[in-house]
């Protein structure tokens, strides 16, 4: 007998106390029954109005926006963006929220993730508990950085550039987004008709005045004639293979960060705020310390942002592997560290790769592995390699404290934890932690 299918709660409607945030950019609140609701909206310690938005009878959990706020918190204020709010845009997850609380929430995730997934407190990390803005990101409340370097539209059935709608498909047309970068907001993408097209990804380089766009057409639909309000190169992504192909204008942008510039093609990973790519490898070689005559190894090193700050710094006598899944991020990289003689790249996954190598003792490793982590393996096998110090940089704080746990089965501990503001108004958050072998020092 066929089981009798779960009605949905999509629409209801719950009075409900705020209780804490949670990793994902909601707070987490009950129903009387005791369902558990993922608020969006929402700050902590408020009462609110919560209507359903996924979710259905007998499910762990539902997810929830706060649609009314009954009770509201002293770090609410008025979302200065006219797109942000229930059922709207799903770029941005705190518009609502004073600079300084969004800081302190990502703070309370972190604690709680290093805490549930690591058995860490803030102390035994290392970590004073803050978060801390990019330089000049620090704007009083009602006003936003404009930070984002890269933007990705998507493009509604009418042609107009939009964002997607939070966990949806559906695009919220605009006509300026709050967080866009200068760069990309003088390109007047909005302002098009983009007929034909399913998403443009607009890139605003950090230290060039490089700008270039990546079109992906609608099955069978032809590319338009692009003329935006200044010089962009284009590029388009290939019904067929999915791959990116140039259309006019350089296939990259230049880079700058660390005293050098980097080649970064066909879209390739390159950190998203302006200030981010200095103030992490800042971060990374003050907890490192790299000396001359060092063998490091840079995992998931994408155009070799890392690698080169390690170059730089453990010289002639030094060597420095790079390993990179991306074959147009290994070709940048190989090009962005050419003059370097004992720089290598290598191509792959690093849990194949890596073990390949033969290599069985290095002095660093740097790891900035995708969102996902790098996972137990590769951890087991970067811990085997007796490094005198690893330094992880983490756009989830779930993933580096699954991750941090691992270390410690290792034989590692973490020395020191900073953490970042490099999206804000978002619920992501970039933490670097130094690890160094259990015994030392301790």
């Amino acid at each position: 007998m066929q089981a009798e299918p779960k009605k949905s709660l999509v629409g209801e409607e719950y009075e409900v106390e705020v209780g804490p945030v949670a990793h994902g950019g909601h707070c987490i609140a009950r129903t009387s029954e005791g369902q558990v609701l993922f608020v969006r909206h929402a700050l902590p310690g408020e009462r609110v109005v919560a209507r359903v938005t996924d979710g259905e009878e007998g499910a762990r959990y539902l997810r929830a926006d706060a649609v009314s706020v009954l009770t509201a918190s002293k770090d609410r204020v008025e979302a200065p963006c006219p797109y942000a709010g229930p059922g709207r845009c799903g770029g941005c997850d705190w518009q609502h929220a004073k600079p300084g609380a969004q800081r302190r929430f990502k703070g309370e995730v972190i604690a709680e993730q290093l805490q549930r997934l690591a058995g860490l407190t803030p102390e035994e990390a290392g970590w004073d508990g803050t978060v801390m803005p990019a330089e000049g990101d620090k704007v009083p409340a009602g006003e936003v950085p404009a930070w984002r370097t890269r933007v990705q539209y998507a493009v509604d059935a009418e042609g107009r550039a939009g964002l997607r709608k939070h966990r949806s498909h559906e695009v919220e047309p605009i006509d300026h987004c709050m967080i866009a970068a200068p760069g990309v907001s003088e390109l007047g993408i909005e302002k098009r008709d983009w007929a034909g097209m399913a998403s443009i990804d607009a890139i605003a380089a950090t230290g060039s005045q490089d700008r270039q766009v990546i079109l992906e057409p609608r099955p069978g639909a032809r590319l338009p004639l692009v003329e935006l309000d200044r010089p962009v190169s284009v590029m388009r992504v290939e019904e067929k293979d999915g791959g990116v192909h140039r259309v006019h204008g350089r296939p990259f942008v230049r880079e700058r960060a660390d005293d050098r510039t980097y080649r970064v093609g066909s879209g390739g990973f390159w950190q998203v705020h302006p200030k981010a790519a200095d103030t992490l490898v800042k971060a990374v070689m003050q907890g490192l310390l790299p000396r001359k005559g060092d063998m490091a190894l840079d995992l998931y090193c994408g155009v070799g942002l890392f690698a080169g700050a390690l170059a730089d710094r453990v010289g002639d006598k030094g060597a420095v592997l790079g390993i990179e899944s991306g074959k147009r991020a290994v070709e940048d990289a190989r090009h962005n560290l050419a003059g370097f003689d004992r720089v290598r790249i290598e191509q792959g996954k690093v849990e194949a790769v890596l073990p390949r190598t033969g290599i069985d003792k290095v002095d660093l490793i740097v790891l900035d592995p995708p969102r996902a982590g790098a996972g137990k393996k590769t951890v087991q096998h970067m811990a085997s390699l007796g490094a005198r110090r690893i330094a992880y940089v983490a756009c989830d704080p779930a993933a580096l404290a699954r991750d941090l746990g691992y270390f410690k089965e290792g034989g590692y501990r973490v020395r020191m934890l900073r953490a970042f503001d490099l999206f804000p108004m978002t619920h992501h958050v970039e933490c670097v932690a130094i690890l160094e072998p259990a015994g030392k020092g301790a």
